[in-house]
């Protein structure tokens, strides 16, 4: 099927539609049967296929025997339709994530593991998103492709108070990478640590995710495929933890001044 026709499918056309839109953007304007004669569209069919396309504003049409129909810009009407679906997932989102997070808070006991290391970085960056006001994160390594995921979403987040204590440098496939550096340089608050080989990430002082994982034995690398998540949504649990990393910030902020 051409890909013009399953994206304008998507957008809520039906095939016939589709096709005669994609046969008018070349033809610019034309009669009925010359369009059912260009797409294949049966002409018993034709004129409910134009009035439709009328209706949802993708052509115009002009009075005349026969009636002449004129394509709209597909700049114009594809931009349209484009905003009307991202307003729509929008709201989709906030309406899915207010139920999503009362379901969350029913659960009688919210703790998961997360197995693999793109489902842990996707867990990553779904708890950065969800946060109100505060992330601290403890880093003693990064997987591959983690830190440039990790600072796409606080670029994002510029509202969010930041916080990031982490080993200077870290391996990953043998090259050496600047754990301090990476975020610096995206202007992300980041304070060097003695961080022992685990992760933890605290949103708001109510959720967080352990991240731990085995390495090769010259204690360089990650094996990526031992690696496993533990979130959890137990707020006492949470705040402890989030209490002892803001005790830990303020001392080595004390020692640098």
């Amino acid at each position: 099927m051409d890909e013009n026709i399953t994206v304008l499918k998507g957008l809520g056309l039906t095939m016939y539609e589709a096709q005669a839109y994609v046969t008018l953007t070349s033809l610019i304007s034309s009669t009925a049967t010359e369009i059912s004669e260009k797409s294949g569209i049966p002409r018993s069919k034709i004129y409910d296929v134009m009035n439709g396309l009328i209706k949802k504003n993708f052509i115009d049409v002009e009075d005349g025997r026969p009636l002449k129909y004129t394509v709209k810009s597909p700049v114009e009407v594809l931009s349209r339709e484009k905003e009307r679906i991202n307003s729509e997932i929008d709201d989709a989102i906030t309406r899915l994530t207010y139920i999503y997070e009362n379901g969350m808070s029913q659960v009688q006991a919210p703790i998961w593991r997360v197995y693999g290391v793109e489902k842990i970085i996707a867990q990553e960056i779904e708890i950065i998103n969800r946060a109100k006001s505060s992330v601290n994160m403890r880093i003693g390594f990064l997987f591959e492709g983690e830190g440039k995921a990790l600072v796409k979403a606080f670029k994002k987040r510029r509202n969010l108070k930041v916080n990031i204590l982490a080993s200077p440098t870290c391996y990953i496939n043998d090259e050496e990478v600047n754990i301090i550096k990476l975020f610096e340089d995206a202007d992300i608050n980041i304070q060097k640590a003695d961080i022992p080989f685990v992760k933890v990430l605290i949103s708001d002082s109510k959720e967080m995710m352990h991240t731990y994982t085995k390495f090769s034995e010259d204690k360089r690398n990650v094996i990526p495929e031992t690696a496993i998540g533990i979130w959890n949504k137990y707020e006492d649990i949470a705040k402890n933890y989030d209490d002892r990393f803001m005790n830990q910030l303020k001392k080595l902020k004390k020692k640098s001044t």
